[in-house]
């Protein structure tokens, strides 16, 4: 069964999510921590950009005698909420095994070495594998409902990992925290982004519904869209 998606976000109002470039300067991760928290997911999941900014270790050891199957490894399944990493090709070394007291489950293609495979073992961190070179990120969502139970899914970034999602019609709400503030410049990723290859690949979006609004403090507002996608087509086997 799929989770229900909620894509969480803050951006200034030109729809850039690095706060260090806004003007005038302001912080959103007080007000993000907080809609987080009340919108109460099973997970929260990010890409391998922005999982790379919680990592501490340094690189693994390139190789190991062991050899371990191409098989979901998890270090804990009874966790209230868990942090979900896409790292396709095991690029992450953590040196933790949780973020803010959320187990860390990455998600990896088959083509991981064992070597990393071992390195996550070592330090407590689960895994499975959702494609043999690249991620499906529809099956990526069954097997976290499947295995760890989770039916309500918190997508927090960055842009690359949204806009996959959301092209991939996977996304079926929006909470959008717009900051008085803003980029006004190139270069920042935005909220849903794409590689140049991808620029053609529209999103099978077919309605969005504004469910609610509200002012927070500071001038910000807090946008809810329900978000409806065309039918989704099965992948011929």
């Amino acid at each position: 069964m799929k989770p229900h998606v909620i894509c969480l976000m803050a951006c200034s109002v030109d729809g850039r999510t690095l706060p260090s470039r806004w003007r005038p300067k302001r912080a959103a991760g007080d007000q993000f921590e907080r809609v987080h928290d009340e919108l109460g997911g099973d997970a929260w999941l990010i890409g391998r950009v922005t999982g790379q900014e919680f990592a501490k270790g340094k690189a693994y050891p390139v190789s190991t005698k062991e050899t371990f199957p191409r098989e979901p490894w998890f270090a804990q399944r009874d966790a209230k909420a868990y942090g979900v990493v896409l790292d396709t090709r095991g690029k992450i070394a953590w040196n933790r095994s949780d973020i803010g007291g959320d187990p860390i489950v990455v998600v990896l293609s088959e083509t991981v070495s064992d070597a990393h495979l071992a390195g996550l073992r070592s330090e407590g961190v689960s895994y499975f594998f959702a494609g043999k070179s690249e991620l499906d990120l529809a099956l990526t969502l069954e097997i976290l409902n499947r295995e760890l139970g989770v039916c309500r899914l918190l997508l927090e970034g960055g842009g690359g990992a949204n806009g996959a999602f959301l092209r991939a019609g996977l996304v079926d709400e929006l909470y959008l925290i717009v900051s008085p503030a803003v980029d006004g410049a190139k270069g920042a990723p935005n909220v849903f982004d794409s590689t140049e290859a991808e620029g053609d690949h529209r999103a099978p979006v077919t309605a969005m519904t504004l469910e609610s609004s509200q002012a927070m403090e500071g001038g910000a507002m807090l946008l809810r869209y329900r978000i409806e996608n065309a039918p989704r087509h099965p992948t011929a086997s």
